[in-house]
């Protein structure tokens, strides 16, 4: 059986020099796990046009997407996750958590030692090389 390409973009959003982190919800698929905001591009929407809407939907603020950090194809049981991260910025509004267990804000030097979604840790490994 073929499996699902599913197209997601994920929001590094930084802040004082940290980068935000959260957690899946423990009744979502990879329960518990930590990634970078976002979610799926639904059709007709550019990465960055999902990413601003993602965003507003599950943390209730607004945006600025800047440059693309990374691209990655990872094969999960449930599908082929094609995952694009840019970073990005807070511009209006406050972080309220709607579908996430909890945020932390994380120095680049200490966000690998969260235990991240296979997909993202590509721009992990990136971010943790980067100075903000």
């Amino acid at each position: 059986m073929t499996k699902k390409n599913i197209h997601v973009v994920g929001a590094v959003i930084i802040e004082d020099k940290k980068i935000l982190c959260a957690q899946r919800g423990a009744d979502k698929s990879l329960p518990l796990m930590w990634e970078f905001p976002g979610g799926k591009i639904e059709a007709g929407e550019t990465p960055k046009e999902a990413l601003i809407r993602e965003i507003e939907e599950e943390m209730l603020c607004r945006i600025e997407v800047g440059e693309k950090i990374d691209y990655t194809v990872h094969e999960y049981d449930f599908g082929i996750v094609h995952l694009t991260t840019y970073l990005s910025k807070v511009t209006s509004g406050e972080l309220k958590l709607t579908e996430h267990e909890q945020i932390k804000w994380l120095a680049p030097h200490e966000i690998g030692k969260l235990n991240w979604a296979p997909a993202d840790i590509p721009a992990i490994k990136k971010l943790e090389a980067m100075t903000f």
